[in-house]
């Protein structure tokens, strides 16, 4: 038996709704084929062209977030191809990935609609890489500038006299990648240049995401951090979990060893490190906390699945994605204090999807259960939580066999997150909840993510759908403040305590 603590006298703060972000770039199926559809055909329900089979199942996750047009497709990207009537819109060449042709039908206003009927803020990421820092202050301006002021004329064309106030704007994407090769001093001038000529009005300051490191370059942040401070009000850091250190091994989605499961699992806990130095760091230069972490991009990156088109990235999901977001989700909970936004790689049929769309068809996966399953943590009181661990040892891999966080909400409620990251054996788990004030007893309910008899291999497919979905689990009450749980094996539980 198993304890764990849950400390309703300590907390580290709010748990931002930006946590629960996601990301969806033109890359692949994502925007076309999963969020877009041509709005003649008759087969795929949609409004506008936004299918409504997707908007129906984000809006179950109350996501707060919403990142585009990339990533790296964001330096190729002229947003001005992609607004006005669709006609006369100029086709372009996806040079990033795949070499493909886009119709540029889904673009700023597409998008703003598709955030609007998510009821989400927008992230938009600007061109740095090829584009002007007037291209950038007129989109800003298309977007955010009041009716009848320079600026906002090609809006009020396009049919929106209201502005959409978009408040988050990354100033570029990855520019130590993509053959950019651009040392930290070279961006961080670049940064402060576009960054300055973004016209704001006052009563709705845009927050500035500066590019970040990649994985642990810690002489990135520290570098960003001498040159520009708190001119900046996010840094981003992009993680990929993936079960060998060497890019090019990346392992297959399903159908893995186990080893390459555990690899997976040590490699999703290494966030913690990664959060945690970078921002030691950052409060080296910035005491006061102003300048918080956006780890936006992040999740796992398999090999693509066997006969798809490996520029697409489309991979299955498994419940082994699913610890590896669970484990994510409790650490951006439990460094509430220094992470402020988050978004997961990517909303549909890229990477680590929550959706993955056949022609009329759309699945759940694994990974979508776990948003559904945490999403009161949004906007809750985070909770300090202390668990008993073992150390699980798989070849070269060592990890912490449990992994956990806790909130409560504004009525009160408590939700604790918990993960089994054992693939063999089942955990019977004791809940302590203290300093909390609830009267005894208590109203609990739990719900429990498992691929049953496949454990970890488990996935939905479009013939079997429903391998993986929350069941009931049972929690039994062993006297006030003291509640008694099991995990099997390679799972997940939240439990909700009113």
């Amino acid at each position: 038996m198993r304890r764990v603590l849950i400390n309703g006298r300590q907390s580290k703060g709010e748990i931002n709704r930006n946590l629960y972000g996601h990301f969806a770039e033109h890359l692949g199926r994502c925007i076309y084929g999963g969020f877009y559809v041509d709005p003649g055909q008759t087969e795929i329900p949609q409004q506008n062209g936004l299918r409504t089979d997707v908007v129906k199942a984000l809006r179950q996750l109350d996501i707060p977030l919403l990142r585009w047009p990339g990533g790296s497709f964001a330096d190729t990207y002229h947003w001005r191809d992609g607004v006005g009537p669709r006609q006369e819109r100029r086709p372009i060449i996806n040079t990033v990935w795949g070499g493909t042709q886009e119709s540029n039908h889904f673009g700023t206003q597409e998008f703003l609609e598709l955030c609007q009927l998510l009821d989400c803020e927008p992230y938009i990421t600007g061109n740095t890489a090829s584009g002007s820092i007037q291209e950038l202050q007129q989109w800003v301006d298309f977007c955010n500038q009041p009716a009848g002021l320079p600026g906002a004329e090609l809006r009020e064309l396009s049919g929106h006299p209201e502005p959409w106030q978009v408040r988050y704007w990354g100033i570029g994407n990855e520019p130590w990648g993509g053959g950019k090769a651009s040392d930290a001093r070279f961006y961080a001038l670049q940064y402060r240049q576009f960054a300055r000529f973004l016209r704001a009005d006052p009563q709705h300051p845009l927050c500035r995401v500066a590019c970040g490191a990649s994985v642990d370059d810690y002489t990135w942040t520290r570098v960003m951090m001498e040159e520009l401070g708190t001119e900046m009000e996010l840094l981003s850091l992009h993680y990929y979990t993936r079960p060998y250190k060497d890019w090019s091994q990346r392992g297959p989605a399903t159908g893995f060893s186990r080893q390459e499961y555990y690899n997976t699992l040590e490699n999703a806990c290494f966030m913690e490190d990664l959060i945690e130095n970078h921002s030691r760091i950052m409060r080296q230069y910035d005491p006061s906390g102003k300048v918080q972490l956006a780890i936006d991009e992040w999740g796992t990156w398999f090999l693509p699945d066997p006969g798809s088109n490996p520029a697409f990235l489309y991979q299955q999901n498994t419940m082994r994605d699913a610890l590896v977001a669970a484990i994510h989700l409790n650490l951006f909970n439990n460094h509430c204090d220094t992470v402020a936004m988050a978004n997961l790689a990517q909303t549909v049929n890229v990477l680590q999807a929550l959706l993955l769309t056949k022609g009329p068809r759309l699945l759940l996966t694994p990974t979508y259960y776990v948003f559904l399953m945490y999403k009161e943590h949004q906007g809750a009181r985070q909770l300090e939580t202390f668990a008993e661990t073992k150390l699980l040892r798989e070849g070269a891999a060592e990890l912490p066999d449990l992994s956990v966080s806790a909130s409560q909400a504004a009525d009160g409620s408590l939700l604790l997150t918990l993960a089994n990251l054992d693939d063999q054996r089942p955990q019977e788990l004791r809940l302590y909840l203290d300093g909390l004030g609830a009267a005894w007893p208590l109203k609990v309910s739990a719900q429990l993510l498992s691929g049953q008899t496949a454990g970890a291999w488990a996935f939905n497919s479009f013939d079997q759908p429903c391998q993986v979905q929350p069941q009931l689990l049972p929690v039994i009450s062993k006297g006030p403040g003291e509640l008694a749980v099991t995990l099997p094996e390679a799972s997940i539980a939240a439990v909700k305590v009113l």
